[in-house]
């Protein structure tokens, strides 16, 4: 009986961080703790199926995963999605870029990336660049980035047509790059 105390001791180790990723992605709390739920759940109900290959955190979120596409085809079948992001920042993006579709302010440079991926301050300023993002735009970056999905299953969720998804991604990344060079990459470059 001790080992499984330890396993779900371990299981709730891993909960506040769970939890966080499910909300990046669900942008509610009372679906990403319900998709963390259905995560810890599965977790003890399949712990034989833990082989210890991977870390028990990297098998969580890859449960979690599936537990997140889950909830956003459930809200999707009960709720339409509004149209939240229609185009009010379209027109702040293309003030960044003059006629010929080149930068007006070249972005600055970013240094050594693969450090700074590697300190969890960045994680927690990219965090914040993405709870600024409209949530429809949010949610097409997410599913596309972290949840590995396919531009025609973003689609079918999001019920957009896929030039529309392109733009939202477009859009998303050019913001988060605009976010993380003034609230992560410039304050590097000011400390040093």
């Amino acid at each position: 009986m001790a080992p499984q105390r330890d396993f779900r001791r371990q299981l709730e180790d891993q909960r506040p961080y769970l939890l966080r990723y499910a909300l990046l992605q669900l942008r509610d709390a009372e679906a990403a703790e319900d998709a963390v739920q259905e995560t810890l759940l599965a977790a003890l109900a399949g712990d034989a199926a833990y082989a210890g290959r991977s870390s028990l955190r990297t098998w969580l979120t890859g449960i979690l995963k599936h537990k997140i596409v889950d909830a956003l085809r459930r809200a999707r079948r009960e709720q339409p999605l509004g149209a939240d992001d229609a185009g009010a920042e379209l027109a702040e993006l293309d003030a960044l870029f003059v006629a010929d579709g080149h930068w007006r302010d070249p972005p600055a440079g970013w240094d050594d990336p693969d450090r700074a991926l590697e300190q969890k301050q960045f994680f927690a300023a990219l965090e914040l660049c993405l709870e600024r993002l409209p949530a429809r735009t949010a949610r097409a970056f997410l599913m596309r980035e972290h949840l590995g999905l396919e531009t025609d299953e973003i689609c079918k969720e999001l019920a957009i047509s896929a030039t529309n998804c392109w733009v939202m991604l477009y859009r998303a990344r050019v913001t988060l790059r605009q976010c993380l060079e003034a609230t992560w990459f410039g304050e590097q470059r000011a400390s040093r």
